[in-house]
């Protein structure tokens, strides 16, 4: 379901671990914490406010 970006918790370039929050989405008056699944450095695409889509990539992971 389409949301809004309402908390980036985490900076690009950094160093992340796997469950970390990445991002904070609201949808339907809902808070959901979008979790890292593995570790690695991350590049978050998207910023606070940013409406985002169903399947739409808010951050990458590489090892």
């Amino acid at each position: 379901m389409p949301g809004s970006v309402i908390a980036v918790q985490v900076e690009s370039g950094s160093q992340i671990s796997a469950g970390d929050v990445v991002v904070v989405v609201e949808a339907m008056k809902m808070e959901h914490s979008l979790e890292a699944p593995v570790s690695g450095r991350v590049q978050v695409l998207v910023s606070v406010g940013d409406q985002v889509k169903v399947e739409q990539v808010l951050a990458r992971i590489k090892d």
